[in-house]
């Protein structure tokens, strides 16, 4: 039996260990050869050539994890993708990036073993086998065949490389840090299965959280390498590729070059589809083939509808009754989005605008434009510049649309030469919506600098200013040309998502909230126009509610919006949910929850339903449902199992734990505009808390007292902590999400008041 040895060389430890380890092995497993990959490192040949040859021809790998290196990853990865069973170890003598380990989290959801010198690893070794690699599934989906590792932050590239692929009319799935926090070693191997092409770019060591990211792309490169897929690497000119895989890795300087290397992976991903020739079948169980969908909505657009749960607030939005959807993340605000424009798209006559800002493409107005201008002035600006882009961009989906129907229906020729006279009489531009809105907002700064230069930092703007500054062109000749063409149609539907992502790491500031405020007061001004055409009109904003929150203490007006709240309160709901999933194209449509579950999981996990347990887990939120039953899922079919068991559980629970601490540390963030870590203060302190107890907790992770307060009752709304009483806890989705239920709860438990940790936390934090 052959086995190849990969580890960082950097760690003499490590080196030592390992070879001290094959020296043992020689003695008391002689039928196993070791190969170090030090020992293929022949001079003026890439590590594409003798190591991956050594990689094929071993029948397992062995690679030590104890240093964060992009070539072992990539190898981990390679030999997974080529169907080999792999041995991750990690020297506990090390632990100075323990921490980046578990941020990045393949490596701990894939699972390794710690020793502490050669003898020690020579014993783990020992008993390895070539036996229970993981499965890879291997029949491709043509409705999303390309796959997109989305970096930490958004950036120029990383919007080039969407907008591209959009326009490659390829459907795609992603991996996006903003949402999932961690990266799951069993779901990425189960996407990169899936996909017929994947695309990785690359970040420079300058970048936020590059270090994560670039083993995050090794791993999601050598997946895609060892299963053959189309693969693109990228990045720029001082990109962190090592010379070992430079041939692998595309370089590019412009946006220019990422449309041309993208055409060219788009050519070769469709040549792929067209062939037809999928690998054959996987050999597996019921579970290695069975899937729940993606805990990122965005990643379910083509498959969610067979399976989607159509609640009360979808009817009430689908009617038109509401103008907001508001929800905590995770709840299914994306989700809600794509069925409901799914449905509206479905009827010819309609008109569906989608959109999807990030926070990203306004920085530049934001630090040029808006720290020059009073308040008022920057609502008005602000305002303006949305009303003129979101004109132009229903003008362009109703042209686009009809783009041949109008030659062939007579009603329409004149109104549509009509609008798209209008329409292109501005400054339109190319592109999506997004390369549009930077496009007109790198404009709008370069107007006003122009104009008005940088010296006054309350300068306040006339409206005859402001529209100098944004038309282009009379905005109501468009307006009049488009509700003339609109005659028409039948209704009209503008949707906002991602209205809350892509902002500062920092939380939102006033600026980013003017801007919110301005983006949706623009969209209620045209429907308000539209409407009084007689036209069939809505707008409806998908926002989290904290962003909510904060929109209405800027203006009480938003109070008043009508608004569908997606708050999850039955468990019964979310088990409806999960079942829709499951039999979703296995089993008939009535099938029970409890006979399906029966397959997928044992029954009952320290003596309660396994369900309602996870159920409880959740904070009864989907995506975090679906996201820890992935992960149980995960380890089961790693270790080969028919079904979840108890170590599953147990496994999953924890990976999944540590995903909801870095999560609930991040809204935590958002919340007070500063980073902390004030989740990680409550490691090792138990399962209940008294009030002082608490508060030393919170003043220990350097909140400040006049903080305090405002924290507790985040931890409270968040679902992190409950209170205590009549020998229950009860948690925020307990009492419908009434803050004051929970406050008064709190009173009444005066100065003996108990606070218990949600059990959701409990396998990362004790």
């Amino acid at each position: 039996m052959k086995a190849f040895f990969a580890y960082p060389s950097s760690e003499r430890d490590v080196i030592e260990a390992i070879r001290s380890a094959k020296q043992v092995l020689s003695q008391s497993r002689r039928d196993l050869e070791i190969t170090l990959w030090q020992e293929n490192d022949i001079s003026g040949r890439p590590l594409t050539d003798p190591i991956f040859e050594a990689i094929s021809d071993a029948d397992m790998l062995f690679a030590d994890v104890t240093i964060m290196n992009f070539n072992v990853t990539f190898e981990i990865a390679y030999a997974i993708g080529l169907g080999k069973r792999v041995h991750l170890v990690r020297n506990q003598n090390i632990a100075r990036e323990a921490s980046l380990i578990t941020k990045i989290g393949i490596f701990d959801t894939l699972g390794f073993t710690t020793y502490s010198e050669g003898q020690g690893l020579a014993r783990i070794l020992h008993g390895a086998t070539s036996n229970n690699p993981l499965p890879l599934r291997v029949e491709p989906n043509k409705k999303a065949p390309v796959y997109i590792l989305n970096t930490p932050t958004s950036n120029a590239p990383m919007l080039a490389i969407g907008a591209r692929v959009k326009k490659s009319r390829l459907g795609f799935r992603s991996f996006i840090p903003q949402e999932e926090i961690r990266m799951s070693a069993s779901k990425a191997v189960v996407d990169i299965s899936a996909c017929i092409g994947a695309i990785v770019p690359l970040l420079p060591a300058s970048f936020v959280d590059a270090d994560v990211h670039n083993i995050r792309a090794a791993f999601i490169a050598g997946l895609a390498f060892g299963l053959g897929k189309v693969t693109l690497i990228l990045q720029p000119p001082d990109g962190p590729a090592p010379l070992d895989v430079r041939d692998m890795v595309k370089t590019f300087s412009q946006a220019e070059d990422i449309a041309e290397l993208i055409n060219e992976f788009a050519l070769d991903v469709t040549e792929r589809m067209q062939a037809d020739d999928p690998l054959a079948a996987p050999k597996g169980s019921f579970l290695s083939e069975l899937s729940i969908g993606d805990a990122i909505a965005e990643n379910e657009f083509q498959t969610l509808a067979s399976s989607y749960l159509r609640t009360d607030q979808y009817g009430r939005a689908s009617r038109g009754e509401v103008n907001l959807v508001v929800g905590r993340k995770g709840a299914g605000k994306t989700a809600l989005f794509s069925q409901l424009r799914n449905e509206k798209r479905a009827k010819v006559q309609n008109i569906v605008v989608d959109l999807k800002p990030e926070g990203y493409q306004l920085i530049r107005l934001k630090e040029d434009v808006l720290d020059y201008l009073a308040e008022g002035a920057r609502t008005h600006l602000i305002t303006a510049l949305f009303e003129y882009v979101l004109y132009l961009e229903i003008c362009y989906k109703v042209l686009e649309k009809d783009k041949t129907k109008y030659m062939r229906d007579g009603r329409l020729y004149e109104p549509y030469l009509a609008l798209q006279k209008a329409y292109e009489s501005g400054d339109a531009g190319e592109g999506d919506f997004s390369e549009r809105l930077q496009s007109l907002s790198r404009s709008l700064v370069d107007s006003f600098k122009r104009t008005y230069g940088q010296t006054d930092r309350e300068q306040r703007l006339t409206s005859a200013q402001v529209t100098e500054l944004v038309y282009k062109h009379n905005i109501k000749d468009v307006r009049d040309a488009l509700s003339a063409y609109l005659e028409f149609k039948d209704s009209v539907w503008v949707l906002f998502d991602n209205l809350d992502k892509g902002w500062s790491a920092h939380g939102l500031n006033d600026e980013d909230v003017t801007i919110l405020r301005a983006l949706i007061d623009a969209a209620r001004k045209i429907q308000r126009q539209m409407q009084s055409d007689e036209h069939d009109f809505h707008c409806v904003v998908f926002v989290r509610n904290d962003v909510y929150q904060l929109l209405v203490e800027a203006s009480a007006d938003y109070g008043k919006e009508s608004r569908a709240v997606l708050d999850w309160t039955e468990p019964d709901v979310l088990r409806e949910m999960l079942r829709r999933r499951l039999i979703s194209g296995l089993f008939p449509p009535k099938t029970p929850f409890e006979k399906v579950w029966s397959s997928v999981a044992i029954s009952h996990f320290k003596g309660e339903e396994t369900s309602s347990f996870l159920i409880e887990r959740s904070l009864m939120r989907p995506r975090n449902l679906i996201k820890l039953i992935g992960h149980c899922r995960g380890f089961a079919v790693g270790l080969g199992h028919d079904k979840i068991e108890q170590d599953d559980i147990e496994k999953g629970l924890r990976s999944y734990s540590l995903d909801l601490i870095t999560d609930a540390d991040q809204e935590l963030t958002d919340i007070l505009g500063a980073d902390t870590t004030l989740i990680y203060h409550f490691i090792g302190e138990g399962e209940s808390f008294s009030r002082d107890h608490l508060e030393k907790i919170v003043l220990g992770a350097d909140i400040a007292p006049d903080r305090v307060e405002n924290v507790i009752e985040f931890l409270l709304y968040y679902g992190f902590i409950g209170i205590h009483h009549a020998e229950r806890t009860t948690y925020i989705f307990d009492v419908n999400y009434d803050m004051k239920h929970l406050r008064v709860l709190e009173k009444k438990g005066g100065a003996n008041v108990t606070y218990t940790l949600s059990p959701a936390f409990h396998a990362g934090l004790n």
